[in-house]
């Protein structure tokens, strides 16, 4: 199924488009409704954002999934060299087709040709590690917020060059546009069309 697939980048008119299927992939998976939309719309207008990765892939002119990437910062600086991804939208009826997997693939490959060194995620290690990542503790690399003695196999990093973070032990955050408020959240999801939201779960993010 992938064959008819073009991955490309996200061009600026098709911003709410894209913002919409995010908004579909999420809805009620991790938590009543869903933050992700609001998330990629103000990522965007972060100095962090890398638009050359900011990639959507296209079947028979239809955009059915999107990734983003943003510099990670260390010691309160972006990185010049260190990226994350996220968030990754497949719209509901292309999920597991592997519409991801093209995605991600292509834009690591993108993202190396372009300079960048490593990746860190947030996400399922079962998952992610089919493409080469493992837990970022294993470089020194920690998540901000999160104790360097915690666990933290969701927190994952991918080196691009051979030994590009053995350097580079520390703690790492994603840029501010990734933490929304509720009543952020609540006004700019009044601009899109209404949906039901499921009821909370204990397993909540």
């Amino acid at each position: 199924m992938c064959a008819m697939l073009r991955i490309r980048c996200e061009e600026e008119r098709e911003y709410r488009a894209v913002e919409s299927l995010t908004r579909e992939a999420f809805w009620n998976v991790y938590r009543p409704g869903c933050s992700e939309h609001l998330v990629l719309h103000r990522l965007r207008k972060a100095a962090a954002f890398v638009p050359e990765l900011d990639c959507v892939a296209e079947a028979d002119g239809r955009i059915v999934g999107h990734i983003a990437y943003a510099r990670m910062f260390r010691a309160g600086d972006a990185c010049a060299d260190v990226v994350g991804f996220g968030p990754i939208s497949v719209l509901p009826e292309w999920q597991r087709r592997g519409v991801g997997a093209l995605l991600i693939d292509e834009t690591l490959k993108r993202a190396r040709e372009l300079g960048f060194r490593a990746v860190l995620i947030t996400g399922n290690p079962a998952y992610y590690g089919r493409f080469g990542f493992v837990p970022a503790s294993r470089f020194g690399v920690h998540l901000a917020g999160v104790s360097p003695e915690e666990e933290a196999p969701f927190f994952m990093a991918k080196e691009l060059e051979p030994g590009a973070l053995t350097q580079r032990a520390g703690v790492y955050a994603f840029d501010a546009a990734y933490e929304v408020t509720e009543a952020e959240l609540a006004a700019f999801d009044a601009g899109f069309p209404a949906k039901v939201k499921r009821e909370p779960r204990p397993d909540d993010l």
